[in-house]
């Protein structure tokens, strides 16, 4: 199978897989447990957390394991809201987002009468105004993603945190398609909840991580006093040894791999006959995602094609699998009526990737396409 859906999933990394056998094979200890194969457990999940927090330049106790990315979200989302509804309950977050924070909101406000503002693409963009015009005495929260997940577009993080440095709001932001991908530094973007999951640069799926910058969460998780006392069960060790080998090494190698995908993207761009096609592009955006649309071809049928010539492409976020919807982002930024909601296909890029596949994948789009 020639690989194009890594914002989907990505390939586990050799050096994760590695060190995820070393723990499974030779770690059998619970690192609650204060025996010596235990406390041996319990120093290899400090060393993790210790490996991860300085990654993001933070301190260790600031991260919370989890289960990935929507347990993250949801943690930070609920787990703050419910925490301080006392405060407030506006909650401002993008129509954007993935759907592990919008059907979280969706819960406060049905569930708890919380008061959401989603925010809608203007002239393509999301811009820190916009934020700063929603913002309300009794806005508790605001969310938005680092980095889109069906289009690469990046958001305006570090304008949202400078706005926000003058609100007692606190900042969540998911930044499950962006880290690994680029340096990532919460404290310098006044970012207070962070989320991230392991499977999207090249580590186990199944763990992710939550940072917190000291604010208080309601738990999610009730049973034990693991992650101090803020999300009960027993850690997955190996997944989170695997975690923390393939964050490190993907940052070691941010830049180069960056250039890469950055490279193949072209290629792709480059190869596909000139008439046949359009990009569904903001600025700025990741080249690890190319979300690209064919006129008068239903995106269900050119995914079927691809598919049968052994190639692996996607319409959209990986969490609606089971069904071809139509897009919420695309819906966001050119309307429901759109017809690029079931012209546009992804195409996601890892450094794995090569330049043949790159070629291969134009030529058999062209073929189909009549290009």
């Amino acid at each position: 199978m020639i690989y194009f859906d890594n914002a989907a999933t990505t390939a586990l990394s050799k050096s994760a897989l590695t060190a995820m056998t070393d723990i499974l094979s030779t770690i059998h200890g619970n690192p609650s447990s204060t025996h010596g194969d235990g406390r041996k457990a319990a120093r290899i999940l400090r060393e993790s957390r210790s490996q991860i927090a300085h990654s993001l330049n933070v301190e260790s106790g600031s991260i919370i394991f989890t289960s990935g990315g929507s347990e993250s979200n949801n943690l930070a989302i609920k787990g703050y809201a419910l925490a301080h509804r006392n405060q407030g309950k506006h909650i401002i977050s993008t129509t954007i987002e993935h759907h592990a924070v919008l059907e979280t909101l969706d819960y406060l406000k049905n569930e708890w009468e919380f008061d959401i503002t989603l925010i809608k693409p203007k002239n393509n963009v999301i811009t820190s105004q916009q934020i700063k015009d929603a913002l309300r005495p009794d806005t508790i929260l605001v969310s938005t993603m680092f980095a889109n997940n069906e289009t690469g577009y990046l958001l305006p993080i570090k304008e949202i945190g400078e706005v926000l440095s003058d609100h007692p709001a606190i900042f969540h932001v998911d930044a499950v398609q962006a880290i690994g991908k680029m340096p990532i530094y919460p404290k310098e973007l006044g970012i207070d909840l962070l989320s991230a999951s392991a499977h999207k640069f090249h580590g186990p799926k199944g763990v992710g991580f939550l940072y917190a910058n000291h604010v208080k969460l309601s738990k999610l998780l009730h049973g034990g006093s693991q992650e101090n006392k803020r999300r009960a069960g027993t850690e997955n060790l190996p997944g989170i040894v695997g975690m923390a080998t393939a964050l490190t090494e993907s940052l070691e190698h941010w830049k180069e791999n960056y250039e890469k995908v950055e490279q193949l993207a072209k290629i792709i761009v480059d190869n596909l006959s000139t008439n046949s096609f359009y990009l569904n592009q903001q600025t700025p955006h990741l080249p690890h995602v190319l979300n690209i649309g064919f006129p008068n071809l239903a995106n269900d049928l050119l995914l079927l094609r691809l598919d049968l010539e052994n190639i692996a492409v996607s319409t959209g976020s990986a969490c609606t699998a089971g069904a071809i919807e139509p897009s919420h982002v695309l819906a966001s930024f050119y309307g429901g009526n759109s017809p690029k909601l079931t012209e546009s296909i992804r195409i996601s890029i890892s450094e794995l990737n090569t330049e043949e596949e790159a070629l291969y994948l134009t030529q058999k789009i062209n073929d189909i396409t009549g290009g």
